[in-house]
């Protein structure tokens, strides 16, 4: 098969690019990121070709104070659109293309016009779904909610309806997608994997302070203002929640009435400090409302961290609740606190769960399952008498 891809940056698209070119399928890869950045990729600079003017721009503007919002929206819209167009015009014939998300629509036409397929990749739930969730969580707390730009949305249901295919991370993101009307069989749920050679135990949390973890976007979608009120109601004499990530203005917006002891607030990080934190972490909490995955949770595991996960954020596939981490409910910071605690008052459950938790995520094999699963749906597709359907199925 010859694949070609198309992605904004990196996200997961170039651990898939590896898979399958260690499989000898990968033809091109596009990416809006420039190659100076794509190089630590480990794809060769021949399979690469950039696009990164607009996603550059776009970067620069975003740290003006004060920038109009209709200028990040129109950047935000061009970068899809030309990007779409740019690798519409140069993409080489193709057995399937698969597509970001904003990425697909005039490419994804000219893949099918030479009789490829074209697959939409979707690292979230559907579209609406996604805003219709976030927007609810922005009236709970008062905040202001821009939707949106209904051209944006409109394009992306476009590219929904004339994908071959449909991939998503995660059972809660294909069920996004059913319920808004789209056939099962078009819609399948590839959970991803995680690095193992980057992830792994690098020590062990301290005996004389319980230690929680949060990383990932600061926002509301996330669960941010549960996760706070938890971490207060733990009961401990020497706690400490470290948040990692960027903060967004609706969350800076209600810090003031959200309880902060013990919380320590450190901004983006190197994704290469990340090991070394979660493995001196006892907890690490992802509580969104609305999450297609959270990689932040395999890799949480690998390093032995236990993991408790919102039922809303598709990473609960990969947890056996109470087995080798922790599902709760999302909006319930009751039901966080409550595990939170059982870790700190039972060090003996939390080693339990620690090694069950390794064990799991390493039966992943790191990203190859994932690399399985994709070259089996590809098949599926491009060859029309396989017709077993891939199983959507948890991870582990």
């Amino acid at each position: 098969m010859k694949i070609v891809q198309a992605t904004f940056g990196v996200f997961h698209h170039f651990e898939l690019a590896r898979e399958l070119l260690r499989r000898g399928h990968l033809e091109r890869i596009y990416s809006t990121f420039p190659w100076r950045r794509l190089r630590r990729e480990g794809i060769p600079r021949e399979l690469v070709e950039t696009f990164p003017w607009v996603h550059a721009t776009q970067f620069v503007l975003g740290r003006v104070p004060g920038l109009p919002p209709a200028v990040d929206v129109y950047l935000d819209r061009l970068l899809g659109t030309s990007f779409d167009s740019w690798t519409a015009r140069r993409m080489p014939a193709c057995d399937a293309l698969i597509a970001l998300s904003g990425t697909g629509l005039e490419n994804g036409r000219v893949a099918r016009s030479r009789g490829g397929r074209f697959i939409c990749d979707r690292g979230s739930t559907h579209r609406v779904h996604q805003a219709e969730i976030v927007e609810q969580e922005h009236r709970i707390w008062k905040q202001p909610f821009r939707p949106d730009a209904q051209r944006t949305v409109s394009r992306e249901l476009a590219i929904y309806d004339l994908a071959d295919a449909i991939v998503v991370p995660s059972l809660a993101a294909r069920r996004s997608f059913l319920e808004r009307g789209h056939a099962p069989e078009k819609v399948h749920a590839i959970p991803y994997g995680v690095r193992l050679e980057s992830f792994s135990p690098r020590g062990a949390p301290p005996v004389d302070r319980f230690e929680v973890l949060y990383v990932g976007g600061v926002a509301l979608r996330k669960g941010i203002p549960y996760l706070l009120q938890a971490f207060a109601a733990l009961r401990h004499p020497n706690k400490r929640l470290r948040i990692v990530g960027w903060i967004a203005q609706e969350v800076k917006a209600l810090l003031a009435t959200l309880p902060q002891d013990g919380v320590e607030w450190l901004g983006a990080l190197p994704q290469s400090e990340l090991p070394a934190m979660m493995s001196a972490s006892h907890a690490l909490v992802l509580p969104s409302i609305e999450d297609g995955f959270g990689l932040v949770v395999p890799q949480s595991m690998a390093c032995g961290c236990v993991p408790i996960c919102s039922a809303n954020a598709g990473a609960a596939d990969a947890i056996a609740d109470g087995v080798d981490g922790f599902i709760v409910e999302a909006r319930r910071a009751d039901l966080i606190a409550g595990r939170l605690q059982q870790l700190a008052d039972d060090p003996a459950l939390r080693e339990r769960i620690s090694a069950a938790a390794l064990a799991s995520v390493r039966r992943l094999g790191g990203w190859t399952q994932y690399g399985d699963q994709w070259e089996s749906l590809l098949l599926q597709l491009t060859t029309p008498q396989l017709t077993t359907p891939v199983v959507a199925a948890p991870s582990p």
